[in-house]
């Protein structure tokens, strides 16, 4: 027990290293703000323009879709990383990991989104448009907040593991948290801080899987 605590759970240690650990968990946080928020969005302009059916338009967003949710995040950031300056494109490890995440991201809430707006019958189009909607005002009006409700529970499971993801930027040397923990593993010799990393991960993830799983049930219910 006493070699458990002395090299998992060394206070010590953990007092030490705190503050690096910190920055990495705020380097984390900054991503996962620029990710989500974009990520989304973009995801819901996907499915908006796709809710027009033009068929050259909807082949383009079907191919976006589907090439990026084929690729692993991980390969996606690898290949823009240390792929893209053979093009003369360098860029920094934060703003390829944001680009990798955002572009493995949005994909699936534009797909997310599709089958959400698809969810709503055709005569809640109609009936929206007798009224003299344009079909823009419809879809903005009447069938997103349907389609949006609709499919809560796996925007906020795409969005949790939209966060989890953000791990895979270090990578790239990028000192977010898992980064910033085994660069303090490596300072002080012991896997405490790796532990502590797993620790915060959890405190602050385990509430949305609660939440999430809560909104499941009243759903089904």
């Amino acid at each position: 027990m006493q070699a458990i605590i002395q090299n998992f759970f060394n206070v010590g240690i953990v007092l030490h290293v705190w503050p690096l650990l910190l920055k990495g968990l705020l380097l984390t946080a900054e991503l996962v703000l620029v990710v989500v928020p974009v990520g989304a969005v973009v995801g819901l302009l996907v499915a908006t323009l796709y809710s027009f059916h033009v068929r050259w338009l909807n082949a383009i967003l079907i191919a976006y879709v589907d090439l990026l949710r084929a690729f692993p995040p991980l390969v996606l950031l690898i290949l823009i990383y240390f792929g893209m300056p053979f093009l003369n494109v360098n860029l920094p490890a934060f703003m390829a990991a944001a680009l990798a995440l955002f572009l493995n991201g949005s994909s699936y809430y534009g797909e997310i989104f599709r089958a959400g707006i698809e969810s709503i019958g055709a005569g809640q189009w109609e009936a929206a448009r007798s009224t003299g909607l344009t079909r823009l005002q419809t879809l903005t009006w009447v069938i997103l907040p349907q389609a949006i409700r609709n499919v809560i529970p796996p925007l906020a499971t795409n969005t949790l593991e939209l966060i989890k993801a953000t791990s895979i930027a270090s990578v790239v040397a990028f000192p977010e948290l898992l980064r910033s923990a085994r660069i303090a593993q490596g300072l002080v010799y012991n896997p405490t801080p790796l532990m502590v990393a797993a620790l915060i991960y959890f405190i602050l993830l385990w509430p949305l899987v609660r939440v999430l799983s809560r909104l499941e049930r009243r759903l089904i219910n």
